[in-house]
């Protein structure tokens, strides 16, 4: 079974990621902040994590450098609505060598599973 952390300050955020993807199967663990997704890193095993970008005390991009720490393999996508604002903290998180992808907000229930699944499982071919 596949694990994907889900680290988001967002109550709402959280719960569309569990009822999402509760029924393909994954085992996914949400929480609230920065340093609880770290702790989660460093206790668990997780095959993808889903980092929101703004979020109070450690932002995503901090948040991705500890991360990185932990574990340079596992995918991580940045999902967030402000893009826009956090260009510079991203450019420089990629020059340092830091692997991420980007989701951008507003995302539905479809497009989350499709990503999901694409990431995990590859490309289906048909």
């Amino acid at each position: 079974m596949k694990h994907i952390l889900v680290i988001d300050d967002d109550e709402a955020v959280r719960k569309l990621f569990l009822l999402s993807l509760e029924e393909t199967g994954y085992n996914v663990y949400t929480v609230g902040s920065g340093m609880e997704g770290i702790k989660a890193l460093k206790e668990g095993q997780y095959d993808l994590v889903f980092l929101d970008l703004k979020m109070p005390g450690m932002n995503g991009v901090e948040t991705l450098r500890e991360l990185r720490k932990i574990n340079r393999d596992v995918p991580v996508y940045i999902i967030t609505a402000f893009h826009d604002e956090f260009v510079a903290q991203l450019k420089k998180a990629e020059e340092e060598g830091l692997d991420f992808d980007v989701l951008r907000k507003p995302f539905d229930r479809k497009q989350l599973i499709t990503a999901t699944t694409g990431i995990l499982e590859g490309p289906t071919s048909y």
